[in-house]
């Protein structure tokens, strides 16, 4: 029988975090957008986090008194044990692996699959070697890998829910997971297209300054935005852009670097690659507020990832209507075509093919083809928060319905 319209209005679901802060990363703040566009959908929805900035009437902090940014797994397990058997919820739903959750939805793909990947971006055996012989020296990760590979080992619950195939195929090749326990919901973000103009033309204006270029120059500005400079790539792409450099190519190409990371080993790196002035081509400008007003300005996103689930910037990018450039190790390949909207790298360690894909969006054909590709795919409807909370609302429904 199924359930009747009023019970679906009544149901109540727990998102559990670890830490309920918007500022702390891209994951935490898809937990936010993905809670409130479910609760758009007219389902109760509660987040459960140990640590975060208040109690409200849906954000429930569980270990406040516990001192450290960070909570012990199993505290946090204890407090949520005690927590659901006062406050029942019509479904768990979770982004950390606890065995009593009905679904696992882990924002940064399998423990195993990010520890092997974060060693392949030293680029270096002898680094890459010893990174994966000492992963697991770490205690916290070691007993977030053990609490997932038991939840896999466990038969049918809970459902895991992969925001990405290359996820997907994570829980395959790591923990044998069969087809039947995966569905693919893939990521989304909030789509936000206000753009400040005034701050924008600033920002321009600043940008051609320090670079010491002026509009009749016909740049072409490639923004590359990461919180890991070494994980996402960023040496691959100077190299990439030095190669870039001394090709005769349609226009002049120029990169943005945005993010919260040391530069210094970047600047020094871009001063000593090869014989050309590639130093000259780059402008590091630090964490940005809104992605979306350097965006505005940029010609091609570029994120030549050793590791990414799914990329926000990607997705942010090609709402923008803008180029993508990335690699096969990151799950926002999804929503794109190769060569149609952009271009996926097989390896990201392969600085020519990244210096060739340069080389073709300095073409202004090129970029155009790939922007109206874009817009006439309607990219931006499919990469929408509200296709993914629709598609969890009909995961949860059919799991009740089963259950019942």
């Amino acid at each position: 029988m199924r359930l009747s319209l009023k019970f679906y209005k009544e149901m109540k679901i727990a998102i559990i975090i670890e830490r309920a802060d918007i500022n702390l990363g891209g994951a935490e703040r898809s937990v936010f957008e993905m809670a409130t566009a479910i609760s758009k959908t007219g389902i109760a929805v509660d987040i459960l986090a140990a640590k975060g900035y208040r109690d409200t009437k849906n954000i429930h902090i569980l270990c406040r008194d516990k001192l450290g940014k960070r909570t012990c797994y199993f505290t946090f397990a204890r407090a949520l044990r005690k927590y659901l058997s006062e406050n029942p919820y019509c479904l768990i739903h979770s982004v950390i692996p606890f065995t009593f959750a009905d679904i696992y939805q882990p924002r940064g793909g399998t423990y195993a699959e990010s520890v092997l990947r974060s060693a392949e971006s030293f680029q270096n055996k002898f680094k890459i070697s010893y990174k994966k012989l000492t992963a697991f020296a770490n205690f916290r990760r070691s007993v977030l890998l053990h609490a997932e590979r038991k939840l896999c080992k466990q038969p049918d619950k809970p459902i895991i829910v992969a925001i990405s195939q290359y996820v997907a195929e994570q829980f395959k090749r790591h923990y044998s997971v069969s087809n039947e326990r995966i569905m693919v919901v893939p990521n989304g973000i909030k789509i936000r297209t206000k753009i400040d103009s005034k701050r924008t033309y600033k920002l321009r204006s600043q940008i051609l300054a320090q670079l010491g270029i002026k509009e009749s120059d016909n740049p072409v500005f490639f923004l590359f935005v990461a919180n890991n400079f070494r994980l996402k790539g960023l040496a691959v792409l100077i190299r990439a852009m030095q190669l870039a450099t001394v090709r005769k190519t349609p226009r002049p190409g120029f990169l943005i670097v945005v993010g919260n990371d040391k530069t210094s080993q970047y600047l020094q790196l871009s001063k000593e690659v090869g014989s050309s002035t590639v130093d000259k081509r780059v402008i590091f400008l630090g964490p940005v507020s809104h992605v979306q007003n350097i965006l505005s300005i940029s010609d091609v996103a570029v994120l030549p990832t050793f590791y990414d689930p799914c990329s926000r910037f990607i997705l942010e990018a090609l709402v923008a209507g803008k180029p993508v450039i990335t690699t096969r190790f990151n799950g926002a390949t999804d929503f794109f075509v190769n060569n149609r909207h952009g271009k996926i790298l097989d390896s990201p360690e392969d600085v020519p093919a990244l210096a060739e894909t340069i080389s073709y969006f300095t073409n202004t054909d090129n970029i155009q083809k790939a922007s109206q590709a874009i817009a006439a795919d309607n990219l931006k409807e499919k990469i929408s928060i509200s296709r993914v909370a629709e598609q969890l609302v009909s995961v949860y429904k059919s799991m009740i319905e089963k259950r019942r």
